[in-house]
């Protein structure tokens, strides 16, 4: 779908919450910090200023992909609009093929996932994976949303 042709004012969207992201940013400081001012050998230090920059980018990708998923209008039928790296994508109804909650094994115990099987405008296949982390939520309220605005497909 063109971007110009779509509504941006979103019904519902979810995004890595914002306490996340800024308890990242002070936890990359505070592991810069600390890798600057303990005295630790030269190996430390280089591990702990690389942990702090994995933060930092932690951070930055979690603020520059907002929101995540969110659902918007696309002429006159609901839309969902998905921001990755490279930028937004919407996906209407047709070209979407499946929606589903996978539960994973992670940690001992398995965690639902939110899963897009949806068509790009080239063609591609794209599979689009959101975890709690990715949505701010449970994942299977996320689905239900989209269920309730008809943007699951039915099974067949």
């Amino acid at each position: 779908m063109p971007e110009d042709e779509v509504d941006h004012e979103p019904s519902l969207e979810w995004s890595t919450p914002l306490g996340a992201v800024a308890a990242l940013t002070v936890g990359g400081v505070a592991m810069l910090v600390a890798a600057l001012l303990v005295g630790l050998d030269t190996p430390g230090r280089f591990l702990a200023v690389l942990a702090s920059l994995a933060m930092f980018v932690l951070a930055g990708l979690a603020m520059r992909q907002r929101p995540k998923l969110a659902i918007v209008r696309a002429g006159a039928e609901p839309a969902i609009a998905a921001t990755r790296l490279r930028g937004r994508r919407v996906y209407v109804r047709g070209d979407i093929t499946r929606i589903r909650i996978v539960r994973y094994p992670r940690l001992g115990r398995r965690v639902p996932m939110l899963e897009i099987d949806a068509i790009d405008p080239d063609g591609t296949e794209r599979l689009l994976i959101f975890g709690r982390w990715d949505l701010g939520t449970d994942p299977t309220v996320v689905f239900d949303a989209l269920s309730v605005r008809g943007l699951v497909p039915e099974k067949g």
